[in-house]
């Protein structure tokens, strides 16, 4: 009887297809090893997995040649193609011979013609303040309808009002060659407030006297420093310098990546130390490694940060008194207009309030992307500049290396009086 029932258990544990009891006894048949891919495997790889079954040596390299030729087709200019810096500036069109028969003031700027304004003055008596305050009254309402402030706009029209008191306008042609270099006069003196806006000029003067050159690209988040930085790198090669790039932004995730993507696009050295590392102590090591390895200007990548974070503006302030850099460059949007008035006005507050003891750090320049896309609010750039007593630079004009130019004097006249 006791072998009956144990025939009958064995056969029972087969029907059950091997099911293990309890007491680890009658597993039964092995399972058959599913392969991932197969026809018999319904689950879906996660990214480590793949990534721990993918066996090619080359993939990494391979994404990084993929990113290196995705960013040249993006940044890298076309055959043949003209640097923006090197397009002629256009002249200045706000006084066209045509506004001489336009005697009732109608016309451009703010609904009314400067031509125009100005002709019915070209009665050959000297100009007095009186003659002038009709036509600066008009002149500042058309450049307030422009986004440049009430104060600016009364400077400017005070100056040339000044400039023109006592002169004689004795026909159309007299108004063009008294008003315009009047009015260019006063919009230079607004754009560059300080002698040292020309970059080149002063890398140049540098490498003379056997010194690198710093420069150090400073601003808020995801306006485009890094982008910026590498159109700076080129457009000092492109004149002969040789620039070395530092990755100083030892914070943003993928930061140091992208510098070097575009470091290998213009092929330009990259210094780099990786991420959590001192950026002032980053910076140090480049401006040695620099001047031991004949380079003259050093481009400083810095992390994106608030004006209002006071830990990343202490850290900010601490490298720039380190290194002590001969430009600090605000690169900001022009697309946000007067709110980059109060932006860039904040940013330098803090940044001297953050300054180490004894020190006095601010911003020394600006640099303005998307400009070419900011049409009327080219007035904010204007009074940007003349509230901060900051030049400008560097406007940028595109995507590409290449679409970075200086601010046309003439390109800004024309359109606050177009």
């Amino acid at each position: 009887a006791r072998a009956r029932q144990g025939a009958a258990r064995r056969r029972s544990s087969g029907r059950d297809g091997g099911k293990a009891s309890g007491s680890g006894k009658g597993r039964g048949p092995k399972k058959p090893t599913v392969w991932h891919g197969s026809a018999s495997s319904n689950k879906k790889l996660s990214k480590k997995e793949a990534d721990k079954l993918d066996m090619s040596r080359d993939k990494p390299a391979d994404e990084a040649a993929a990113a290196e030729e995705a960013m040249r087709r993006q940044y890298m200019p076309s055959a043949g193609e003209t640097a923006a810096w090197d397009e002629e500036d256009d002249d200045i069109r706000i006084l066209e011979e045509d506004d001489e028969d336009a005697t009732d003031g109608a016309g451009k700027a703010g609904g009314w013609s400067l031509g125009s304004m100005f002709s019915n003055l070209t009665n050959g008596r000297p100009l007095t303040e009186e003659d002038l305050g009709g036509v600066m009254e008009g002149m500042k309402t058309a450049l307030i309808s422009k986004n440049v402030a009430i104060e600016i706009a009364e400077d400017l029209c005070a100056a040339v009002a000044q400039s023109l008191v006592g002169q004689r306008l004795s026909s159309f042609a007299s108004v063009k060659g008294l008003v315009q270099p009047a009015l260019e006069a006063a919009v230079v003196n607004v754009l560059t407030p300080s002698e040292n806006a020309d970059v080149l000029r002063q890398v140049h003067e540098a490498r003379r006297t056997g010194r690198v050159f710093t420069m150090v690209f400073v601003g808020i988040n995801g306006v485009g420093k890094s982008t910026s930085l590498a159109k700076v790198a080129y457009f000092l090669k492109s004149h002969g310098c040789k620039p070395l790039i530092a990755a100083c932004d030892t914070f943003r995730s993928g930061a140091v990546e992208q510098l070097r993507t575009h470091a290998r696009c213009l092929d330009v050295e990259l210094f780099e130390r990786g991420y959590a590392r001192d950026p002032s102590s980053v910076a140090a090591a480049a401006k040695v490694h620099a001047r031991e390895n004949g380079y003259d200007v050093l481009l400083v990548d810095t992390a994106g940060r608030m004006q209002n974070n006071e830990p990343l503006m202490k850290a900010l302030s601490k490298l720039i008194s380190d290194n002590r850099p001969d430009l600090t460059l605000f690169v900001g949007e022009a697309l946000v207009g007067n709110d980059g008035i109060d932006q860039l006005m904040m940013f330098n507050e803090s940044l001297a309030d953050n300054s180490p003891p004894g020190t006095h750090h601010e911003v020394d320049g600006i640099m303005l992307t998307k400009f070419d896309t900011i049409d009327d609010k080219v007035g904010a750039a204007l009074s940007m500049s003349y509230k901060t007593g900051k030049p400008i630079l560097f406007v940028g004009t595109g995507q590409k290396y290449t679409h970075l130019k200086h601010l046309s004097v003439p390109a800004v006249i024309n359109s606050l009086f177009s």
